[in-house]
């Protein structure tokens, strides 16, 4: 009875937080293996883009989908980033075919562990483009040789340094290349009236709770990955341990102690932040560019007519040493499970979605009715994308993110982007600056205690930063404390990772 109620219990919670619009050219039951030669049904449960609009009943693009592949396509969607939802319909039993997690992920290993996924490697030679991809950038995340789903791993970077260029314009200085002049910059928008409404009321850098935000200063500082160090002894040990990180808290500690940066950043979240950046509170915060370029200024225009947005990459340090972004290890994970009502089916809907084909249907739409094309120049139908949930000014379809890529992976904008010059220009700044990993897996310890471990550096990066915990005190105790908590065991693994790359 215990277990019936459990099972009740969340299946009414995943019928309740999951949306699901289903669209298909064939009956509800059958499939092409039954007999009845119907169309085969798969169940595509997935995190959407929040810039996406919803599905709507009758989308031409899914009855094309459902034309090309013989099949009754039925999305489900639960928010960008909303992985806890997936987890709970999973819970419940009732597996859909295909379903896309975060990678890594403790859910994956598990589903991994109890057989839930299936591996594709039985169907890679009619997945040419996954295959191609897999093996040119993901090879490593094979399991004893399978591959039970599509690993989407970012390969660029769009996270660079915004900054109110009216404001140094006003101020007389240029946008900042190293960390004395980064200082300097920020002194001045803090203390010299920037907006000249004559109150001391702004601060030169935003950002939000945690340290990552801060890591291009640790970089600055010759930290050489994005994950993990050397010791003196060629071992693996956790970054706060590299002379670079103790310079870069110095250097932050004296950011706060000057007041220089926003003392409320621990409450924001990205809207916040963002926020203040429009409303004249901050000069500089880390964020995300390239299909943002035109949002943030354009929202900063709204507040502020003369605002302008300005991007840079990373300040660099003593030595010339400049880092923005650790280079990913971690993304989306798209996966057949075993009750797919015929894998092979899902499998070419996963092809599908990555390949030319694919990405023009699921980006532009159905030629003569999406679009039209004059020349190289793509002619929107906005009345007619409309009706099909494509984001408007020739935004994409749905079904386009979030499951096996993103934008700044296909280096996707509408022709209609305004700023879409600028908006490349900060890919290649901000990629420019990714910082390479000492290793290329994530172990199943990092998976299993990195949540604990990563809260346990954060509370002290933020107490050493703001003063509440001497930084030499600081470091030492959070090495014990890291490593009593679940650090050793990392460790160990970790070790023995670098170890067997460095022989492969």
């Amino acid at each position: 009875m215990k277990r019936f109620r459990t099972w009740m219990l969340f299946t009414l919670i995943a019928a309740m937080v999951i949306t699901a619009t289903a669209c298909g050219g064939g009956s509800e039951n059958g499939n092409a293996e039954d007999g009845g030669g119907s169309p085969t049904k798969i169940v595509f449960l997935t995190p959407g883009d929040n810039a996406a609009k919803g599905l709507l009943p009758g989308d031409r693009v899914l009855a094309e989908i459902n034309k090309r592949l013989d099949i009754d396509l039925e999305a489900k969607f639960v928010p960008e980033n909303g992985f806890e939802k997936i987890n709970v319909a999973m819970a419940t039993g009732d597996l859909p075919d295909i379903v896309t997690i975060n990678y890594p992920s403790p859910s994956l290993s598990q589903w991994i562990d109890e057989g839930l996924l299936i591996p594709l490697n039985d169907y890679l030679s009619e997945m040419p483009t996954v295959k191609e991809k897999i093996e040119k950038n993901s090879q490593w995340t094979a399991v004893d040789g399978k591959y039970y789903g599509y690993p989407f791993i970012e390969e660029r970077a769009n996270t660079a340094l915004a900054y109110r260029a009216d404001w140094l314009d006003t101020l007389g200085i240029k946008p900042p290349q190293t960390l004395d002049e980064f200082y300097e910059a920020l002194k001045a928008i803090t203390t010299r009236d920037p907006d000249k409404n004559g109150k001391n009321d702004t601060y030169g850098l935003t950002a939000q709770k945690g340290g990552g935000q801060f890591n291009f200063v640790f970089f600055a500082y010759g930290l050489p990955h994005g994950d993990w160090v050397l010791d003196s002894a060629g071992n693996v040990i956790p970054v706060f341990e590299h002379p670079a990180f103790k310079q870069g808290m110095q250097y932050l500690r004296k950011l706060w102690d000057e007041k220089l940066i926003d003392p409320e950043f621990l409450l924001n979240d990205t809207q916040k932040r963002e926020e203040k950046f429009y409303q004249g509170k901050v000069g500089f915060m880390q964020t995300a560019l390239f299909r943002h370029v035109n949002r943030l200024e354009t929202s900063l225009q709204k507040v502020n007519p003369d605002g302008k947005l300005g991007y840079e990459g990373p300040p660099a340090g003593p030595d010339g040493a400049r880092g923005m972004n650790s280079a990913p290890k971690g993304g989306l994970f798209t996966a057949i499970t075993k009750n797919a009502k015929n894998p092979e089916k899902a499998a070419k809907l996963i092809e599908f979605m990555l390949s030319k084909e694919g990405r023009d249907l699921l980006e532009l739409g159905i030629e003569g009715i999406h679009y039209t094309k004059e020349g190289d120049q793509i002619v929107y139908n906005e009345a007619e994308r409309a009706k099909d949930g494509f984001a408007s000014n020739g935004w994409a379809h749905p079904l386009a993110w979030g499951s096996v890529v993103w934008p700044l992976t296909e280096n996707y904008l509408p022709q209609t982007e305004p700023q879409a010059e600028r908006a490349k220009e900060s890919v290649d700044i901000a990629t420019k600056y990714m910082v390479p990993n000492l290793l290329n897996t994530t172990t199943a310890e990092e998976v299993e205690l990195g949540g604990v471990l990563s809260e346990l550096y954060n509370q002290y990066f933020t107490e050493m930063m703001t003063g509440k915990r001497d930084i030499d005190a600081g470091i030492a105790e959070l090495s014990k404390k890291w490593r009593s908590q679940g650090g050793s065991k990392v460790l160990d693994a970790v070790n023995k990772a670098y170890q067997a790359q460095n022989k492969s």
